[in-house]
């Protein structure tokens, strides 16, 4: 975990609460040569989390699931961000960048006009375990240069609360702690949970913010009595005049600590047009992008 022990601030307790709109499992799939993933967040629920483009989910122990890594593949205008819970992957990109990815941390590349990088695992046996989020970057910003940043663990702001609750703060701001990573335009949030049985947890959010939660050990409740088991997706309703949200692990965990990652931003509003690797504003933008690929100048 991290060592970093930022103070963190009383926050005003939050008054009207999100409600759950709804669950969502995911869908079993693989990506890259093979790896065995969840697919969270999938295409048809873009325009309802914008900015938000995608959110993966990998775990196994078996090596067969995760050895064949991803090969080299391009992107162009928006961001990855890999948060590693256990596992070590290599990444290399075609601006030169290099890095090893390890336990607790965090890669964040912002692809922009064009990169070309791989995701290799530096491990063959053993648990590999995180996610992979797309965050949209805004029509001015995809054919900017790319950006790339490892973050390791101990460099991610944690606190914890009066009630117990470890909160690693990958990025935003949370009881006036400052994440590791501050975007302008999407301002994401985006909060690692850990949460004793019955240990409750408030964080304001802007009421135009799209927002949702997943569990990926233990359950969550909230307050309208909503369940959130392990492997499922709570989107947040963006309930008028709300000020944030609040959840509590489920009281009957008690053999196994709540693990929940909340992420949430401010939607771009923009067409969204999007051919695997590619996702820009326009089609015209796209037919660019895989004849910049082709011809090898896309980084």
């Amino acid at each position: 975990m991290s060592s970093s022990k930022p103070q963190a601030s009383v926050q005003a307790p939050v008054r009207t609460p999100r409600a759950v709109e709804r669950l969502v499992a995911g869908q079993a799939t693989s990506d890259g040569a093979g790896v065995k993933l969840t697919r969270v967040l999938t295409q048809d629920l873009q325009r309802r989390l914008d900015p938000f483009l995608m959110l993966d989910a990998f775990g196994s122990d078996k090596a067969d699931d995760y050895i064949a890594g991803f090969p080299s593949h391009p992107h162009r205008g928006f961001e990855t961000v890999t948060y590693m819970l256990e596992g070590r992957m290599r990444h290399r990109d075609s601006a030169g960048n290099e890095g090893l990815l390890g336990n607790g941390g965090v890669q964040w590349m912002t692809a922009g006009r064009g990169v070309i990088h791989s995701e290799l695992p530096e491990q063959e046996e053993g648990r590999m375990e995180g996610f992979q989020l797309w965050l949209n970057l805004p029509g001015h910003d995809k054919m900017r240069a790319p950006w790339y940043r490892d973050i390791p663990s101990g460099e991610i702001p944690e606190f914890q609360t009066e009630a117990g609750v470890t909160v690693r703060v990958i990025a935003g701001h949370s009881h006036g702690v400052a994440g590791a990573v501050q975007r302008e335009h999407t301002e994401p949030l985006y909060l690692d949970l850990h949460l004793p049985a019955g240990a409750r947890f408030e964080q304001a959010l802007p009421e135009g913010h799209n927002a949702f939660v997943y569990v990926y050990r233990g359950a969550l409740e909230f307050p309208s009595g909503c369940r959130v088991p392990a492997q499922r997706m709570a989107i947040l309703a963006n309930t008028p005049g709300s000020d944030g949200l609040v959840l509590q692990a489920a009281a009957d965990t008690v053999d196994t600590a709540t693990r929940a990652i909340l992420i949430a931003g401010r939607p771009l509003r923009e067409p969204i047009a999007q051919h695997g690797p590619f996702v820009m504003n326009t089609h015209e933008e796209l037919v660019q992008a895989v004849r910049d690929y082709q011809a090898g100048v896309l980084a």
